[in-house]
């Protein structure tokens, strides 16, 4: 389909940003951003992972397209500000989405809503500025910011 993020790994194509994102963190665990499959917070790490490609990106791409949601027994996340009071809930628990445990769901979704406010399609609450502030601020995130450039600026070459 052309898709990016895309990683070839051996023999496994990975694409849809979630599960490049489950991949690479299960494939490193060291990293610790994945909990274990048995740890309490497993399910919740899965759940906000799924959430943002079943839930937040259908809300954000038909409040864009300004298109209704499907009626609720068929729409994947009930309207817009369901979908939003779900997330800014969790995040209000914070400072990450499984608490006081910074995992690759908050890489995505740091990544994801820091681009969704820029562009307007989700508003900046205060909750949100504060998550992405808590994320934007990680050492790793500024190396991968670094990288991006050096890359993209190799690729304008």
């Amino acid at each position: 389909m052309g898709k990016v993020p895309a990683i070839r790994h051996g023999e496994a194509l990975v694409t849809e940003q979630p599960a490049v994102f489950l991949y690479l963190a299960d494939l490193f665990p060291a990293a610790g951003l994945a909990p274990a499959i048995g740890d309490p917070l497993r399910g919740p790490y899965l759940r906000w992972m799924v959430f943002y490609g079943s839930c937040f990106e259908p809300a954000v791409v038909d409040r864009a397209m300004k298109r209704e949601p499907a009626p609720p027994a068929t729409s994947p996340y009930g309207n817009f500000d369901t979908m939003l009071g779900t997330l800014t809930d969790q995040l209000a628990k914070g400072p990450y989405l499984l608490g006081e445990t910074f995992s690759a769901a908050d890489v995505l979704w740091g990544t994801a809503l820091t681009w969704t406010t820029m562009f307007k399609l989700v508003p900046e609450l205060p909750v949100i500025k504060a998550y992405m502030d808590r994320v934007n601020a990680r050492p790793a995130v500024a190396r991968a910011r670094a990288r991006d450039a050096e890359l993209a600026a190799a690729q304008a070459q």
